[in-house]
């Protein structure tokens, strides 16, 4: 109707008869088949609704073998509503890997269900029934380079001869920046970074070649952007074309060179036989204590108030599906408070929390992830690594931690954090066995080109056999390795790391010994950790008001501070975080105790040291 206004205003007169063909309806639901056979009497009496009419005109549309060109701007919703059976049966294509044969290999690939995905399928579906046409989109630009989005990649590859991408970036949520570290916004009010699609398919293509991507980057202010929106003319020229490499046929152009070095590196994921992301609690102001008497005061209450009078006293107004007073109170009652099932959690890097861990699904925590995260209740530690670095620090890899502890969901920037258990445990007439978490024939084949035997039973510190605890340093050395990050940045960005095979057994055994320094010191057990670098020099009010940095001080209130922090570890990432500053943050309003403030120096240490060894591994490590 508002279209049909302004085009009156500009002078355009509709004949009486006619209307425009602008038509209201959900294009994520079928047409119906019948009616276009309806008799003139049941369009007649069609016709006295008004939105019954509306429906049979769009039905009519939706039924057009001759639809050549579709644009627009879907919606954007990553928990989608247009469920219907005939939209979801068309989305099985992009849930299955490249190739079409196998069913997706994905724990999670909910995100392809967002509606922005379906009205591509849609407007794919309806590009194939005339046989020619295009499509352009203005969407989210998650499809782009997400591992998850395979095979809807590869499905689009097979329909359409060519793909042009013009990113537009402004993705609030990965703290997107320009290359030059400007400065990057967002074309619209929102978070995700958005990026304009244009799909062609011409009549004559070939079924048996993929078709080729055209990619353009756009950084920059929001009215940078529009303007050269408004002033460009698109061109094959102003592309990046290239011809996506196979596996994850990303829409973005990556070195062929790196990627055949990258695919012969030990892929984590499969060396790793377990994984599993951490603890997801839905309500962490009661599920994590920062002390074990703050959580056995609310574990006493699940037991002896009532449902209505815990929700009252801890301000429960609502609940999730997953997570309900109920679930807990049951949990901590079956159970029993008991010392065996009060974990500390790793919640957040140097962050310890305490709280009620049992294998019960929905209980005291939404999701323990028990078949993970169960083997950390033995002798064990595990390294932490987002599969996708771009979604806590888009400027530096540095998502990657180590914990000897079962974690929390949310132990990187936005979640994400995958735990790669060392070991697993098992009961076997009655006695707990403990098993390398490790692919057998990996590590064969590192044990090959080492010439060396591998000791599943030993826990380090030989030099005639490597143990299960030596590759994991490997592993974390290479990881924290800023010329690794820097080469394979690209790749790192989008999906689970992956280390190259040790070949030097001199170099190995230097970088094992590099990366378990560095493991100790995330672990807390290093001795380094007692030389502390800074003072707490001024006696008085311990509360953290505002913490802030200057000339080597990290000021905590007007009066209080820590100083002789250096600024490289005031600045220091991990997981897309600066724990330096996140760790105070986090007590905003709290008054440090002496262990306290003990524990922050130690993590200033941590945080220096750690930034020491990786210059050193720099030094050794070749690749």
């Amino acid at each position: 109707m508002k279209l049909a206004m302004v085009l009156k205003d500009t002078g355009y007169d509709f004949e009486s008869d006619k209307r425009l063909n602008v038509l209201l309806t959900n294009s994520l639901e079928p047409s119906d088949s019948d009616a276009s056979f309806m008799d003139g009497e049941q369009q007649l009496k069609m016709f006295e609704d008004p939105l019954a009419a509306e429906a049979w005109e769009a039905d009519k549309a939706k039924n057009n073998q001759g639809i050549n060109v579709i644009i627009g701007n879907p919606p954007y919703s990553g928990e989608s509503a247009n469920k219907g059976k005939w939209i979801m049966n068309l989305m099985e294509d992009y849930k299955k890997e490249p190739g079409g044969k196998e069913k997706l290999k994905e724990r999670n690939p909910k995100w392809i269900n967002d509606d922005y995905v379906k009205f591509i399928r849609y407007a794919q579906y309806c590009i194939e029934k005339s046989g020619q046409g295009i499509i352009s989109f203005i969407n989210p630009h998650g499809f782009i380079d997400n591992p998850t989005f395979r095979g809807m990649r590869w499905k689009l590859l097979s329909v359409f001869d060519k793909i042009y991408i013009l990113d537009l970036h402004g993705n609030a949520k990965k703290k997107e920046i320009c290359p030059d570290g400007s400065k990057d916004e967002n074309v619209f009010d929102i978070q995700q970074g958005v990026s304009i699609i244009i799909l062609v398919k011409s009549s004559d293509r070939s079924f048996f070649k993929l078709g080729k991507v055209f990619h353009f980057n756009l950084y920059g202010t929001r009215i940078t952007k529009y303007t050269t929106l408004s002033n460009i003319r698109l061109c094959v020229e102003m592309f990046n074309s290239f011809t996506p490499v196979k596996d994850n046929f990303l829409f973005v152009e990556q070195s062929s060179e790196l990627n055949n070095i990258w695919n012969e590196c030990i892929d984590l994921e499969k060396l790793f036989k377990i994984n599993g992301v951490g603890i997801c609690s839905k309500r962490d102001n009661l599920a994590f204590q920062d002390s074990k008497e703050a959580l056995l005061n609310i574990l006493d209450d699940f037991v002896n108030l009532t449902e209505n009078e815990i929700k009252i006293k801890y301000n429960v107004t609502s609940e999730s599906r997953d997570q309900k007073v109920c679930y807990a109170k049951d949990n901590v009652i079956t159970y029993g408070v008991y010392d065996k099932y009060l974990k500390q959690c790793l919640y957040r890097p140097f962050d310890m929390k305490w709280t009620y861990y049992t294998d019960k699904v929905r209980g005291f925590l939404a999701y323990p992830v028990y078949k993970v995260l169960g083997h950390m209740t033995n002798d064990n530690c595990g390294i932490i690594i987002s599969r996708q670095g771009q979604a806590s620090d888009l400027s530096n890899w540095n998502v990657v931690f180590i914990a000897n502890s079962i974690v929390d969901l949310n132990i990187f920037r936005r979640g994400g954090g995958c735990l790669f258990p060392l070991y697993t445990y098992s009961k076997e007439m009655g006695k707990t066995v403990r098993t390398p978490n490790l692919n057998s024939e990996i590590v064969k084949k590192i044990s090959e080109k080492l010439d060396l035997p591998f000791n599943p039973d030993s826990d380090g510190g030989e030099t005639n056999s490597f143990a299960p605890i030596d590759l994991l340093d490997y592993i974390y050395a290479v990881l924290h390795s800023p010329k690794y990050r820097e080469t394979y940045e690209e790749f790192l960005k989008i999906d689970f790391p992956r280390v190259p095979y040790p070949t030097d057994v001199d170099m190995f055994w230097k970088m094992v010994k590099l990366g378990g320094e560095i493991r100790k010191l995330h672990l807390m057990e290093s001795l380094l950790l007692d030389n502390f670098i800074t003072t707490y020099p001024v006696e008085g009010e311990n509360e953290v008001v505002k913490p802030t940095y200057k000339n080597g001080r990290v000021n905590i209130n007007k009066e209080q501070y820590f100083d002789g922090v250096p600024e490289l570890a005031w600045n220091f990432y991990i997981g897309g975080y600066q724990p330096c500053q996140k760790w105070l943050k986090d007590r905003k309003g709290r008054q440090l105790t002496d262990e306290d403030i003990v524990h922050y120096q130690k993590i200033v240490v941590a945080l220096t040291e750690t930034d020491r060894l990786m210059k050193e591994i720099d030094k050794i490590f070749e690749f």
